[in-house]
């Protein structure tokens, strides 16, 4: 199997659709299952090895949000999410990532995105899987604790480090705020919002130097990396 080849699950309760992102998505060499309801679905992600779920919001016996929330609470590891819907406004936005949701395409949608979109969520195991994270011009050594973004070192404390190497494995994910607290201090956060003087540390050292900013803030969500095209 060629290494760009991804194993995907498609949930989708509309058949003719579903039909038609099979068919480009093998066409491109990628493998697909497919569940028509929500529990079928959750079922399948939970028992098998994938590595995105495109996942449908409005499902019969379980809808997309409730089957992204026991994704979350159920799986062994982080399953990357794109979830599809006809729903595109900000609330339901806000609604999909809260549920753990990676990724949010409004329909209808050009299959050509959808691939790119499938095929950035995949290379979150090529990042698990290294010493090294490389996204755009950054590049994380996580075991020489060393960032360098176009070549130049940044100039990280530790929990600025940290903050980026959660964001980066996390990535093209968004992580609450109460996410990164539990990731770098667990269940013995500061007293102070510590947190927000490090985020901008992190700010400061990797987007202040350069043209284009890779930290985002999505209000009332959280936090994620973007790479500059």
């Amino acid at each position: 199997m060629d290494a760009a080849s991804l194993r995907i699950l498609l949930v989708e309760d509309q058949a003719e659709l579903a039909a038609s992102i099979i068919d480009f998505l093998e066409g491109q060499g990628h493998r697909l299952d497919y569940a028509a309801d929500g529990q079928a679905g959750l079922d399948l992600a939970l028992s098998q090895d994938f590595d995105v779920v495109l996942l449908d919001l409005q499902l019969p016996r379980l809808d997309g949000l409730a089957v992204c929330r026991q994704l979350r609470e159920s799986a062994d590891r982080h399953l990357p999410v794109l979830m599809l819907t006809a729903r595109g406004t900000l609330d339901n936005k806000v609604e999909g990532f809260e549920a753990g949701a990676d990724d949010y395409l409004t329909k209808p949608f050009a299959l050509e995105e959808l691939l790119l979109r499938c095929n950035a969520l995949g290379r979150r195991h090529q990042l698990h899987a290294r010493n090294e994270l490389l996204l755009g011009d950054l590049l994380i050594d996580r075991r020489r604790r060393v960032a360098t973004r176009q070549g130049r070192v940044l100039d990280l404390h530790h929990t600025p480090f940290d903050i980026l190497v959660a964001l980066a494995e996390a990535y093209p994910a968004v992580m609450t705020r109460s996410e990164l607290a539990d990731r770098i201090w667990g269940d013995e956060p500061p007293a102070s919002d510590a947190l927000a003087t490090h985020i901008y540390s992190l700010r400061q050292a990797l987007d202040r130097p350069f043209e284009q900013a890779m930290l985002k803030t999505l209000h009332g969500v959280g936090l994620r990396l973007e790479v500059p095209e």
